[in-house]
């Protein structure tokens, strides 16, 4: 039952840490709509982050239906906001470059530390 309530507490922690960072702190010329875009992302992201599926922009485009464009729209400002980190992996068919992302592990330490106080 701990463990269980845990993964909530963490879920709980995770979803608020993050409309707080994207609702607090808006970029300049950013949309209320892109703000919520931005939210519904991350819990998408979040949820196939705890699946271990790869964070790409075929398997994010494969999830949400959203055209690859769609989702470099709504992936981009998350990099640029640090929430989420950017590297280039090979792509699935070996040639060429495909982007991967990952939650920046900075948004797990800082839940930790909330959840610690």
């Amino acid at each position: 039952m701990t463990r269980a309530l845990n993964a909530q507490w963490h879920n709980l922690a995770f979803s608020a840490f993050i409309f707080r960072e994207i609702l607090d702190n808006p970029m300049e010329d950013e949309t209320p709509q892109s703000r919520l875009k931005q939210i519904g992302m991350m819990s998408i992201l979040y949820i196939m982050h705890q699946g271990h599926q790869a964070l790409t922009i075929s398997n994010i485009t494969e999830t949400t239906k959203l055209t690859r464009t769609g989702v470099a729209e709504t992936i981009d400002p998350l990099v640029k906001r640090g929430l989420l980190t950017e590297t280039f992996v090979k792509n699935s068919m070996g040639r060429g470059k495909a982007r991967q992302f990952e939650i920046s592990p900075e948004i797990f330490e800082r839940i930790r530390s909330f959840q610690g106080a």
